[in-house]
Formats: structure tokens, C-alpha cells, sequence
């Protein structure tokens, strides 16, 4: 059975679904990250604590890029 749903069901085309998709997981990957630092933190390790704040940073630059494609498409 196909999984695919183009809008029908739900109202909102698939490549809106996947662009609101794709914002939120990069939202939760942020918050996500955030107790990973603090975990890092609390062992002294600085360098990973680093390297997750680089991959929060990223994150957070996904999500603000999918917010900003999926307003130019809603309103447009």
C-alpha cells in the first residue's frame, strides 16, 4: 500500500509537508543539542560541548532557512 499522500488528505501539498518537516526537525535538533552541550559540560568536555554547539548552530540556520523558504511559498 502507497504511503504517498499529495495534499487530498491532509490539505497542505507534499513539498510544504516536507519543507515544514524539515524546520521542525532542525527545531528539535537545537533544543536536542542543547542537553547534549550541558551533558559535555558537566564532564569537562569542552571540546565536544564545542562541537555540538557548531552542530546547534547549524541547526538553528536550517530552521531559520525553512521558515523563511516555506513564508515566501504560503505567501506567494
Amino acid at each position: 500500500m502507497a504511503t504517498t499522500e499529495g495534499g487530498e488528505i491532509t490539505g497542505t501539498k507534499d513539498k510544504d509537508y516536507n519543507i515544514i518537516w524539515f524546520t521542525e526537525q532542525c527545531l528539535s535538533n537545537v533544543l536536542r543539542l542543547e542537553t547534549y552541550i550541558q551533558d559535555a559540560e558537566r564532564e569537562g568536555d569542552s571540546e565536544l560541548a564545542d562541537f555540538f554547539r557548531r552542530a546547534q548552530g547549524e541547526s538553528r540556520k536550517g530552521a531559520e532557512q525553512g521558515k523563511s523558504l516555506l513564508a515566501q511559498r504560503l505567501a506567494g
